[in-house]
């Protein structure tokens, strides 16, 4: 269910006359709860409420309708209530239908208001619909109540106008919804002079039938691309005299108006009478794509980028140094006059900029470090929340233009939107910080906002669209242009910065488009590297590397683990830190949520990039920051090392081999039923027949059988007519195959196409791909006569403590980081995986130790058979006991490594790499590991 569908429901229902008996029906109703499961709270069957007049649905929300006057201590009831905790609800909610109280009892945020405006607080509820709802939409549900007005009035207008809804005049319909939006802000902001200007005119000149309202608008529209002194000459109707001049390119194109319905009249006037002054300007431009993007309509969190995330990346690659300065100057005139010369300086670059979210944050983060500076130089008290100080200092107006925000974006509407986005980012900084008269003043006609580019980021020249500074003898005097912004006085050649950040996308090899490898390749001429098993990502990091060698700059980028994990790393980072180019920061994989209903949040990090210079380098992990000496290719601090695959294994572990693979048409594999089957029915002996076990059947528990027939004369097995005509059928299909090598194993069709195992031995069993959401790694240890497929791994007849390393936190980092993934999987390698592993020599009691940690993993799961592993490590249903038995493995093994537990995963990987090239040196007679050098190719 969408935001945009919720959000209605909700308004409809608070629109109502107040049922108190339906009212906690409707609720759950509204937030996408179906017919089945109200028919079980009604009956009472699933209502485990112990409050009066409550109702209380597991895991997710205890409610209860309550007298006049008692929503407060009705709310206390249901928070205190046992049964709250129990059922483990994420919220509670009481009203007496003429107020109404709701709290998130995780963070204990809330909301209380009017029963009438509980659209207000269906932002906070949204995890009811299992959309994880980010601060901005918590606190300002007027973005998703915009987003549903603007998407029902364009799947109207697409409906009445259906020669738009195609490539020719899609481009057109976006363009006519972006000049909207400028005149619902602008009316409701005051830029335009009077009380809904916009709005009240549609509702007074256009016919209630709707047939004439595209040309009004259109000579609205008309209006505000003609001059005040010209408009007689172009004889603008008097109904549009009263509308501003706009200019600034938003309504210098065609001015064709899409035709209206009555029914798109009426969205049109409804989404006017919402308050747009309220819209965040950090969501404006994801809000309007969320209505322009066909497959994802409405869907706001498909396209919303919260500012925490986006802070990771900025905060590090400048704004952080830029605070550091502010607090350094103190209240130094002569530092602080600089510091904000320094702000005019500085140009951001997002080529993947999308409708703008990093270069507005970029923006406002400037705005406030400038808003600082001027409140010192003023002599006032610098606080956060300090702005009523700026509010009365007219004519001091911000030195930082938006012609210094530069993009790529491939979506023409998209682009338009980011320019539109920055101008009213703008408007809303004035505001707040030098009034609204003359930031009304400032803003109309529209001037110059960010410089865009509508085109491929990948095929553009990058030093085109954001080019090398000049040298020049002072900055340009008029700092804002032709809004007439502060000039400072600056001498000599300026130093000015550029930074480059954003959020590429992310295609693997396998899902890119023809044309998307072409733009790799072209990206990637001049290296001497195929991008062949490239993610598209790296096509941003070539780029970058590229403009860092002609331009003075820094780039972060979010970027899918991909890059800085598994084979990639040995491909592509040597070719990208060439020519003295470093890693200056990091942000190893975090969860980068939206607030799309039943989209899986992906992990990724961020990596700054810079040519090699003193500055600190910094790793941003686990809500920590590291200083080290340098970052290498696996994010790992101080080590440049890349991990090489090996025959054998590093440390003193037993061989792991790949499971053995049937290549038989599924002619020798059998179902649980069909084997015994096979053996009741037709005589087929048991130790003929053997469990096969792959990553899908370790963790699901699913039960599957083959024909293994190694050691048996396979004379003796053709007399069974049955095992016969399996036999067959298997030299029928390799024969029949396109392989070679598998046309010669038509002359063995008894056995498996290639055998790793004897099949009588013990042998601990690895899944070759685990969820991205597990905690540890699916392995599990059998008895004599189980058999790996070749979708798994096996140690055959090992010591037990090697399931001790496997089922580590330790070895879990490690594969992570050294083998990457299978989409978001975890892929498991014993080459690249276990071989590698560092492992320090173990005492016979250490081992010990360790085999008693697995025996107790291997205990606890047996407590909770016949679950299934996926069941067993679910990340929020894992037994108390399982988890127990795991921590004492970590914290067992951890001890043997340094003496104490790892503090995060970043210290893990650090240990690890340190003992990785020690060890691989001394395995190679001293030879130093393969390492990603600066100047290598």
């Amino acid at each position: 269910m969408k935001a945009t569908d919720i959000e209605e429901a909700i308004s409809q229902l608070a629109a109502e006359p107040f049922n108190a008996a339906e009212f906690p029906y409707r609720l759950l109703e509204a937030f996408g709860n179906k017919e089945t499961t109200l028919k079980r709270l009604r009956s009472g069957t699933s209502n485990a409420s112990d409050v009066e007049g409550g109702l209380l649905q597991r895991s997710n929300i205890h409610l209860a309708v309550c007298g006049a006057g008692a929503v407060s201590q009705t709310l206390q009831k249901l928070k205190s209530s046992s049964a709250t905790l129990k059922a483990k609800a994420k919220f509670v909610l009481a009203t007496d239908g003429d107020m109404l109280e709701v709290e998130e009892l995780a963070t204990g945020e809330a909301k209380i208001c009017k029963f009438v405006d509980l659209p207000k607080a269906f932002g906070l509820m949204l995890p009811l619909a299992g959309i994880s709802a980010v601060r901005q939409i918590k606190d300002n549900p007027i973005d998703i109540r915009a987003t549903n007005k603007l998407n029902k009035l364009y799947v109207e207008l697409l409906k009445e106008n259906p020669d738009w809804d195609g490539d020719a005049r899609r481009a057109d319909l976006n363009q006519f919804m972006a000049r909207l939006i400028f005149c619902f802000f602008a009316e409701s902001t005051g830029i335009f002079n009077g009380d809904h200007l916009f709005t009240k005119a549609i509702e007074q000149f256009t016919a209630s039938d709707s047939s004439n309202t595209h040309e009004v608008i259109a000579e609205l529209f008309r209006a505000m691309d003609t001059k005040i002194e010209d408009r007689a000459k172009a004889k603008v109707r008097p109904f549009a005299e009263g509308f501003p001049y706009v200019n600034g390119g938003l309504f210098t194109k065609r001015n064709e108006v899409p035709r209206f319905s009555r029914i798109a009249r009426s969205y049109l006037v409804n989404a006017g009478a919402l308050t747009w002054r309220e819209i965040n300007p950090d969501i404006f431009g994801s809000m309007i794509q969320a209505v322009a993007d066909e497959d994802e309509r409405g869907e706001l969190g498909m396209h919303y980028t919260s500012v925490p995330n986006i802070l990771k990346v900025l905060n590090p690659l400048f704004l952080d140094d830029l605070r550091e300065k502010l607090e350094e100057a103190g209240d130094n005139r002569r530092k602080l006059q600089n510091l904000r010369k320094r702000l005019a300086r500085i140009r951001v670059f997002d080529p993947a900029c999308g409708s703008g979210n990093f270069l507005v944050i970029a923006y406002r983060q400037m705005r406030e470090i400038e808003r600082r500076i001027i409140i010192r130089l003023q002599g006032g008290a610098d606080t956060v929340d300090n702005i009523v100080d700026v509010v009365n200092w007219p004519g001091e107006r911000s030195a930082i233009q938006l012609t210094n925000f530069f993009g790529i974006e491939i979506k023409s509407f998209a682009a338009e939107i980011a320019r539109l986005a920055l101008l009213i980012a703008e408007f809303q900084c004035d505001v707040n910080y030098i009034g609204q008269k003359e930031a009304r003043d400032m803003v109309l006609p529209l001037h110059d906002t960010g410089r865009v580019k509508t085109g491929n980021a990948l095929r553009e020249n990058w030093l085109e669209v954001c080019p090398p500074p000049k040298p020049t003898s002072a900055i340009e005097e008029d700092l804002g242009g032709p809004t007439g912004r502060l000039a400072l006085d600056v001498s000599g050649e300026p130093d000015v910065e550029t930074y480059v950040c954003g959020n590429p996308p992310y295609k693997g090899s396998q899902d890119q488009t023809a044309i998307q490898k072409e733009d790799l390749r072209i990206a990637f001429d001049g290296l001497d590297i195929s991008p062949k098993s490239a993610d598209y990502v790296w096509g941003w990091f070539v780029k970058g590397r590229a403009y860092l060698e002609r331009a003075p700059s820094s780039i972060a980028f979010v970027t899918t683990n991909s890059i800085h994990q598994g084979r990639q790393v040995g491909r592509f980072w040597p070719a990208i830190l060439r020519h003295e180019m470093e890693i200056l920061f990091a942000v190893p994989s975090f969860r980068w949520s939206n607030l799309a209903s039943n989209k899986a949040a992906v992990t990724v990090s961020v990596i700054g990039l810079s040519r090699k210079s003193t500055r600190t380098k910094m790793i941003f992990a686990g809500g920590l920051a590291q200083e080290v000496k340098l970052i290498g290719p696996y994010l790992v601090p101080n080590h440049t090392t890349v991990v090489d695959e090996r025959r054998h294994p590093l440390s003193q572990v037993s061989p792991m081999v790949f499971g053995s693979m049937p290549n038989d048409g599924k002619k020798l594999l059998m179902s649980f039923d069909e084997a015994e089957e096979a053996v009741e029915v037709h005589g087929v002996p048991s130790d003929w027949v053997r469990p096969l076990l792959g990553t899908r059947e370790l963790t699901k528990g699913i039960e599957r059988r083959c024909l293994w027939l190694k050691n048996v004369d396979v004379d003796a097995a053709r007399r069974n007519e049955w095992l016969a005509g399996r036999i067959d059928a298997v030299a029928d299909v390799r024969r029949n195959s396109d392989r070679a090598t598998t046309r010669k194993l038509a002359a063995t069709p008894h056995l498996f196409g290639e055998i790793r195992q004897d099949g009588n031995e013990r042998v601990v069993l690895v899944g070759g791909v685990s969820s991205e959401f597990r905690e540890f790694l699916p392995a599990q240890y059998f008895d004599r006569g189980t058999l790996a497929s070749n979708l798994a791994f096996a140690i055959c007849n090992a010591p037990i403590w090697n399931l001790s390393l496997i089922l580590s936190r330790l070895h879990l980092v490690w594969i992570a980081t050294v083998c990457g993934k299978m989409k978001t999987d975890f892929r498991y390698s014993n080459t690249l995986g276990w071989n590698t592993f560092p492992v320090p020599p173990l005492t016979t009691n250490q081992k010990a130790e360790l085999t008693r940690c697995a025996e107790d993993i291997l205990l606890a799961r047996e407590a909770h058979f016949p679950a299934a592993i996926a069941d067993l490590y679910d990340p929020e249903g894992m037994p108390d006991n399982l988890r127990a038995a795991h921590d004492k493995n970590d914290d067992t093994l951890e001890r043997i490594y340094i003496g104490r537990r790892f503090k995060t995963d970043t210290e893990r990987l650090e240990k690890l790499f340190d003992m990785y090239t020690k060890m691989t040196a001394k395995a190679e007679g001293g030879a130093k590991p393969k390492k990603a050098k600066r100047g290598a190719a």
